[in-house]
């Protein structure tokens, strides 16, 4: 006799339980957006382990080793993606790069024309082969960020924006409203002070002693938001110091919030009555202070150093951060974002036009091994600067002069332009149960393959039966199911053309034979019958058959079964279906006919060619051996005592 069992498949999209690689592949952008590519690497690597969105990881894979100067690598992962139908085709001209990366020049050519053929006239292919930087030629391939002006800028000077919890705090010679103006000689602008803008709208001066009668400059705060840096002229407790020269020179200042005013305010040791040390940027621990000086042994107008910070406010003797970032020109405003990632403006690196923002790259040693021109339209052909990424990694503000700005420099705010967004991965969420008693079967293996065979995991179902996996969308896919004492089943299915936003489940039914061992005796002796081609009497090795199921539902008066009758492949669809329905009903009829009560049959079903038991579909070539095992009936005990 033959035990049936039920493998019931529901394919859904991703819910609650796929939010931690929906949070994972956020903090990945987050940390790629930010520069910090290495750990974006490692953070999209666990992103195709879980196989969740694994081309657009690839993508950004890809274009993370760019940055970081690794072709070698890069390759790698857009030439999985670089056949993929629904990727950008911007990825044949990162792939084309990344060749003449690796010296491939022919495959390189091949990939640039590809690009060509949908970027009829874009001026890059005509730029290809120009002997410039790699990396931010990958990183400037399409415009990344909006910008837009703030609302408070003034005819004036604005500029240096930084976020202090949900204001902005910003340096202007914006006019102070008061009778008496002072005014800078070089500009006959009043001097900077430094201002903060509240959540409303509302300016005001910043509370406390920062503001001078000279000049206040960008600020820094530490994480606790209790210690500012700021710059400021040479002047401290109503004292104007010069060179020897006659220059009043900057230097960093350090203030402290005490009730809720800036207050304390002391000059640190960086600084000289003989050079100027200028926009400080404070590391998130707050244990490293980034700024700007053109003291003794600089290599250029002014540099980029670093300096420790020690618990108790104490500041080591500062790095120059090396021929890398700084220039025989001038590099200024660093900015240290919390994820690690420097930026800064030059006029020394090769720019658009005057100072440009840059960003640095480090390498998985945390060595910085590269610099990236942030392109338009964060930079333009005057001075843009004094640029501030948000926590976040995707908005932030920069100041700049540049045509088409209210004042003389004016404060924008930038927003990076996130990415398409990917489908949404299903889950696969399957049951397997007994089908005569209803109950789950606990410790089932289920495997799930991709198109290819290769196998993608394997599950064990739960004490409910249960197994669940997140699969992605627009693939083809099979899964087997098994158990010890159970015969095993394949069903082949895809996730094509599934609504994109709502919620949906595909599900798939299949019946799977099975003979436990604990009735091995009953079921033995039970076999399926057969049917010569196109036709549905019952044949006299059937009849046989048939007179088991007969003496076996008399020896067991509450057994009820359900007939199931198929055909093999030949023959039109329609065709096998009523033929199939036409096996079923002689079955049905002959087991009736022979005293079985009409109510224990349940059902009467033919399912044509539909549940083929080989591979003998349409247009294979099969013997009649094999035809043959698809033209059948199927007995599925539906409830016995």
């Amino acid at each position: 006799m033959k035990s049936l069992y039920i493998f019931t498949i529901a394919l859904l999209i991703s819910c609650s339980s796929l939010l931690g690689q929906s949070g994972r592949q956020k903090k990945a952008d987050k940390l790629f957006n930010s520069f910090s590519f290495q750990k974006a690497i490692e953070n999209y690597e666990k992103l195709i382990k879980k196989d969740y969105n694994t081309s657009y990881a690839q993508q950004q894979i890809g274009d993370a080793y760019m940055m970081q100067r690794k072709p070698e690598k890069a390759v790698q992962y857009y030439r999985n993606i670089v056949h993929d139908k629904n990727t950008p085709s911007e990825y044949y001209y990162n792939y084309a790069q990344a060749l003449r990366g690796i010296e491939d020049y022919s495959s390189s050519i091949l990939w640039m024309n590809k690009f060509k053929e949908t970027h009829q006239n874009d001026t890059r292919v005509t730029r290809f082969f120009e002997k410039k930087d790699i990396s931010s030629a990958i990183f400037n391939i399409q415009e990344k960020y909006t910008i837009k002006p703030l609302t408070f800028n003034t005819k004036y000077s604005d500029y240096g924006a930084t976020r202090l919890d949900s204001s902005i705090v910003f340096v202007s010679t914006r006019d102070p409203g008061v009778s008496i103006i002072r005014t800078y000689a070089w500009n006959n602008q009043p001097f900077l002070d430094m201002y903060i803008a509240d959540k409303n709208g509302h300016i005001s001066k910043i509370k406390g002693d920062v503001n001078s009668i000279y000049h206040e400059g960008t600020a820094t705060f530490n994480h606790a938001k209790t210690r500012m840096y700021f710059t400021r002229n040479n002047y401290l407790k109503s004292k104007k110091r010069r060179d020897k020269e006659g220059t009043v020179n900057l230097k960093i200042f350090m203030a402290e919030l005490i009730n809720n005013e800036w207050k304390n305010i002391q000059e640190t040791s960086l600084n000289s009555d003989d050079f100027s040390t200028g926009h400080p940027s404070l590391n998130k621990e707050g244990t490293q202070l980034y700024f700007t000086s053109n003291r003794p042994g600089s290599i250029g107008g002014s540099d980029i150093y670093v300096a420790d910070v020690s618990s108790n406010g104490t500041i080591s003797n500062p790095t120059n951060l090396g021929s890398i970032v700084n220039t025989e020109g001038n590099e200024m405003f660093p900015f240290i974002h919390e994820e690690g990632t420097l930026f800064f403006s030059s006029d020394g690196h090769l720019g658009l036009g005057m100072l440009d923002v840059f960003a640095t790259v480090k390498d998985d040693k945390n060595n910085i091994i590269n610099t990236i021109n942030l392109g338009k339209p964060l930079n333009s052909n005057r001075d843009d600067f004094a640029y501030y990424l948000a926590p976040e990694g995707y908005s932030g503000y920069i100041s700049s002069n540049r045509k088409g700005g209210m004042g003389d420099d004016d404060i924008y705010s930038f927003e990076r332009t996130p990415p398409p967004p990917s489908p949404s991965p299903f889950k696969i969420i399957g049951t397997v149960i007994d089908q005569i008693n209803k109950l789950p079967i606990t410790g089932a293996t289920v495997v799930i393959f991709d198109k290819s065979g290769t196998e993608i995991v394997t599950l064990t179902t739960d004490s409910n039966g249960k197994f669940e996996y997140p699969l992605d969308r627009d693939a083809h896919f099979s899964v087997t199911g098994s158990k010890v004492k159970y015969t095993s089943a394949t069903v082949k299915f895809d996730t094509y053309n599934q609504d994109k936003t709502g919620e949906v489940t595909l599900k798939l039914t299949i019946n799977i034979p099975l003979k436990p061992i604990e009735n091995v005796v009953l079921l033995a002796d039970l076999n399926i019958i057969y049917f010569d081609l196109n036709q549905s009497y019952i044949r006299s090795d059937a009849a046989y058959e048939l007179n088991k199921v007969v003496n076996l539902m008399n020896k067991y008066p509450g057994m009820v079964i359900r007939l199931e009758s198929h055909t093999d492949s030949r023959g039109n669809d329609a065709y096998n279906l009523s033929l199939s329905n036409r096996r079923a009903k002689s079955t049905y009829d002959y087991i009736i006919q022979n005293g079985i009560a009409q109510d224990r049959i349940s059902d009467y079903q033919g399912f044509g060619e539909s549940q083929l038991v080989n591979e003998c579909f349409n247009g294979i070539r099969c013997i009649e051996a094999a035809h043959q095992r698809n033209r059948r009936t199927e007995f599925v005990i539906i409830k016995m005592k």
